[in-house]
């Protein structure tokens, strides 16, 4: 890992503030341009691959919850920022047996993708005697590459879900294609404003699903215009990995 200044020459010549900022104003100009109010949408800073150092950086400058995709690097960084408060929120893919790492250090998984990794949080959690937020993430990509739930399958999983006292569902999270077409990351955007509009109206007990994780450095204003409560910011704020 290395500090963002490294990973993007450009990031030399701003400061983190400064990038902040300018992140912050392209947020709050998407959600004009969608009649929105700018205080519908959160900021996650993605901090994957950059030192504690950096996010230390950060959380001088307000920010506490920072989106991580490796366990690893929690469990890594999480010892020298004891001091500072920090949440981490898990967005990458998490194999089943890395429950118990989820379970120590994520005050959120936005990741949840099949009942298996359900179930082994479940036990997980119940053993430490604690409850996890998390949100389903769907699969609204058509590439092979992206994880997530067919959202075929979102309502019986949600209704499955509804019976793990530990997990408490907040939402739905996605990956929109890598792609230059604007309209067809906006179609995975609105794909899973479309699953969480149908599956809310069916009020299933103790599902709540205020929440939707859309849109990163390079796609935040079409996640946002497609109704888009988070935004996951990476290289923007920190540089380019």
């Amino acid at each position: 890992m290395s500090t963002a200044e490294n990973h993007n020459p450009a990031a030399a010549t701003t400061t983190f503030a400064q990038r902040l900022d300018a992140v912050r104003a392209r947020i709050d100009r998407a959600c004009a341009a969608a009649g929105r109010d700018a205080a519908e949408v959160t900021l996650l800073p993605v901090s994957k691959t950059f030192d504690a150092e950096v996010i230390r950086e950060a959380v001088g400058l307000g920010l506490n919850r920072f989106g991580e995709n490796r366990l690893q690097e929690i469990a890594q960084k999480a010892p020298l920022l004891s001091d500072c408060n920090v949440q981490w929120v898990v967005i990458g893919h998490v194999q089943t047996n890395k429950a118990k790492e989820v379970a120590k250090y994520a005050t959120e998984l936005q990741s949840l993708d099949r009942l298996a990794l359900a179930e082994a949080l479940d036990q997980r959690l119940k053993a430490a005697g604690r409850t996890l937020d998390v949100l389903v993430q769907l699969k609204t990509s058509p590439e092979e590459s992206k994880f997530g739930l067919d959202p075929a399958e979102l309502v019986g999983f949600l209704e499955t879900l509804s019976g793990f006292e530990t997990l408490r569902v907040k939402g739905l999270m996605t990956m929109a294609i890598l792609s230059d077409d604007r309209a067809a990351v906006r179609a995975c955007f609105k794909k899973l404003r479309d699953c969480r509009d149908e599956a809310a109206r069916l009020n299933i007990k103790g599902i709540s699903l205020e929440r939707l994780s859309m849109g990163m450095s390079g796609d935040l204003e079409l996640g946002i215009a497609e109704g888009s409560t988070e935004v996951r910011v990476g290289s923007a704020l920190f540089g380019q990995r």
